[in-house]
C-alpha cells in the first residue's frame, strides 16, 4: 500500500483530528498495555508521564466510559487555576468537586426548603474566597454590673422617707486576632467530608472519581498542601482522586518542619505512562502496536511492514524519544516529506529525520517556557551550556551524569530531569560505568535528535547508544564525556547569561543544509538513508 493511497491519507488525517484532548469530544485512545485497567480502578491514584505522553487522553476517554462501570466522574483542569495562590487553589477545586456532586432529588428538596450541605459549603467557600488570606479581626466584649444603694427613715406620726443611689458600670475588652483561610479550612474539612460520603450513599453508582489533569501546571510550591487535604478529605469515602501530572514538575511530599504530601505506594498507587530509551525494542513495539492499531481504524491491516522500510521504525522511535503524540506527529510528518518528493513506496529513515525537523526542538522549548514558571529562564541557561558542552567542546551527542553528583547535587540533578520531562534530553542508561579508569557508576542521556539531526550538524559523533558492541555494552556510552552537576548549578543561577539556545543551533546550519546529506562518518549511514 503506498504512502499517497486513500487509507493512508484517512490515517494521516484521524491522527490530525486527534492532535487536540479535549473534555467535550472522544479522543483517539488505543488501549496498549494495562493503564485503562488501572486507573478504572478504586484507588487514590497519581499518572505519571511528560508533555504528550498520554495522560489528558487516558483521562478523558475514562471519562467517557466511567458511567459504563457505574461511576460517577468529576473532570478539573489545573490549567484554569494556574494563576492562584494557595489556599485559593485549594478553595477552587473544593468548589469544583462539592459543586459537581449530583444530588437525587434536588427538586424535591428545593421545593421543601430542604438544607442541601454541599450547596451550603460552596456558597460559603465562594465567600471565603473573596477574602483576604489573612484578616485582623477585633471581637468586643462588654461586661456591664450595677451596685444599689438605699437609705430608709422612720419617725413616728410622720411615717418614713428613703433616699438611694443606683451606680451602673460597664467595662469593655477588645481581642485582636489573625484569621486565615486555611484554618477555616482546617476546621471545616470534617464537614466537608460528611457532606461527600452522605451524598453519595444515595446515589444508585458504586463511587466517584475526581480527574485532575496537568496538575503541574499549578505553583510547584503548593502541591504538597494541596494533595495532602485532598487525600485527607477524600480518603474512606468512594471518591477516589486521579491526579495527571510531571514527575519532575511535581512535589508530592515536604518533610519540613512536618510532613505534609502523599506517598506512592503508600497513600496512592502510581500509573507511568513514560516509555524511555532504556529498553528501546520494548518501547519500540508499544508505539508500534499503538501505531497498527489506529491503522486498523483507517482500513490498512499490515501498516507497519507495508509503510516502514527494516529501519524507519527503529528512527521513528528514537526521535520521538519514546512519546506516543510525538511519535504520531513524526509519522504525518514523515509522510508529507515522502509523497512531496514523490517517494510513496514506504518511509525510510531520510524522511522520518525531516519529520521531526527543528520544528520539534522549537515546539518543546516553547512548551518549556510556558510551563516551567519561575524556572524557564534558568532551564534555558542549563539547555545552551549543555548544547554548548556536547556539540561545541566534546562534540558528541551524548553525555554521563555521576551517580555520586546526583546525591550531592539534589536540586542540580532535578534540573536535568526536568529538562528530561520537556523532551530535549533522554535518559538511555540510568546505571553504567566509564570508559578511560573513570571511577563509580552513571547515568547516561542523549540530547534530543531534534537537535542534531535535522538539518544534520557536521562533524559530531552521534553516539548509537542503541547498538551493542561484543561485550553486550552500549555502543559509545561508556566513552561519552561526564558533565558536572556543579557546573550545572552556576549556569541555572547565573541570571547575566545569555539564554538563547538557537544561537548554538544555527551556527553552520546553513553549511548543514548545502551539505551532501550523506554523513562523514561511514559506520553511520543508516541513521540518514
Amino acid at each position: 500500500m503506498a504512502l499517497n493511497s486513500p487509507q493512508c491519507k484517512k490515517l494521516t488525517n484521524l491522527i490530525k483530528d486527534s492532535f487536540r484532548v479535549r473534555k467535550n469530544q472522544q479522543p483517539l485512545y488505543v488501549n496498549v498495555g494495562s493503564n485503562l485497567e488501572r486507573i478504572r480502578a478504586a484507588q487514590h491514584q497519581v499518572v505519571f508521564g511528560r508533555r504528550d505522553s498520554g495522560k489528558s487522553c487516558l483521562l478523558v476517554h475514562y471519562l467517557n466510559i466511567a458511567n459504563a462501570d457505574d461511576v460517577f466522574p468529576i473532570y478539573i483542569l489545573a490549567d484554569e487555576y494556574k494563576r492562584l495562590t494557595y489556599p485559593d487553589i485549594l478553595i477552587r477545586l473544593l468548589i469544583e468537586i462539592l459543586d459537581s456532586l449530583p444530588l437525587r432529588r434536588r427538586w424535591l428538596k428545593i421545593l421543601f426548603r430542604m438544607r442541601i450541605p454541599t450547596r451550603v459549603h460552596v456558597a460559603s467557600l465562594r465567600q471565603l474566597l473573596d477574602m483576604a488570606d489573612e484578616s485582623d479581626i477585633v471581637e468586643d466584649q462588654q461586661q456591664r454590673s450595677a451596685n444599689d444603694a438605699r437609705v430608709t427613715v422612720r419617725a413616728e406620726g410622720l411615717g418614713e422617707a428613703a433616699m438611694g443611689a443606683l451606680e451602673d458600670t460597664t467595662q469593655g475588652r477588645q481581642s485582636r486576632f489573625r484569621e486565615r483561610k486555611i484554618d477555616t479550612l482546617e476546621r471545616h474539612l470534617r464537614d466537608y467530608k460528611f457532606a461527600i460520603t452522605e451524598t453519595i450513599q444515595q446515589w444508585p453508582s458504586k463511587r466517584a472519581c475526581v480527574l485532575i489533569d496537568d496538575f503541574y501546571l499549578t505553583p510547584r510550591e503548593w502541591h504538597p498542601d494541596v494533595i495532602d487535604y485532598l487525600h485527607r478529605l477524600l480518603r474512606d469515602t468512594e471518591l477516589y482522586l486521579k491526579i495527571a501530572t510531571i514527575r519532575h514538575r511535581t512535589t508530592l511530599l515536604r518533610n519540613h518542619p512536618h510532613t505534609i504530601g502523599i506517598e506512592l505506594s503508600q497513600d496512592v498507587e502510581e500509573i507511568n505512562l513514560d516509555r524511555t530509551l532504556e529498553d528501546l525494542e520494548a518501547t519500540q513495539d508499544y508505539l508500534g502496536q499503538m501505531l497498527a492499531s489506529i491503522g486498523e481504524k483507517a482500513g490498512i491491516d499490515n501498516l507497519l511492514l507495508d509503510f516502514f522500510n527494516p529501519e524507519a521504525l527503529q528512527a521513528l522511535t528514537l526521535t520521538s524519544g519514546g512519546v506516543p503524540r510525538d511519535f504520531l506527529n513524526i509519522f504525518v510528518n514523515a509522510v508529507d516529506a515522502a509523497v512531496d518528493e514523490g517517494k510513496t513506496r514506504w518511509l525510510t529513515p531520510k524522511y522520518i529525520y525531516k519529520g521531526a525537523g527543528r520544528l520539534a526542538y522549537q515546539t518543546k522549548l516553547r512548551n518549556l517556557r510556558e510551563d516551567a514558571n519561575g524556572d524557564a529562564e534558568g532551564l534555558d541557561r542549563l539547555l545552551v551550556d549543555l548544547l554548548h558542552f556536547c556539540l561545541k567542546e566534546k562534540r558528541k551527542t551524548a553525555f554521563l551524569i555521576s551517580q555520586d553528583d546526583a546525591q550531592q547535587h539534589g536540586r542540580e540533578h532535578d534540573l536535568i530531569q526536568q529538562l528530561m520531562d520537556f523532551k530535549l534530553i533522554h535518559v538511555v542508561e540510568p546505571d553504567t560505568s566509564a570508559a578511560s579508569g573513570r571511577p563509580g557508576r552513571y547515568e547516561a542521556y542523549t540530547l534530543d535528535f531534534s537537535l542534531f539531526m535535522e538539518p544534520r550538524r557536521r562533524d559530531i559523533e552521534i553516539v548509537e547508544f542503541w547498538k551493542i558492541d561484543e561485550n553486550r555494552r552500549r555502543s559509545g556510552i561508556r566513552e561519552a564525556p561526564v558533565y558536572s552537576l556543579e557546573r550545572a548549578g552556576r549556569v541555572f543561577d547565573d541570571s547575566g547569561r545569555d539564554v538563547n539556545p538557537e544561537m548554538i543551533l544555527q551556527e553552520d546550519e546553513e553549511l548543514a543544509k548545502r551539505a551532501n546529506a550523506q554523513p562523514s562518518n561511514p559506520t553511520q549511514t543508516s541513521l540518514w538513508e
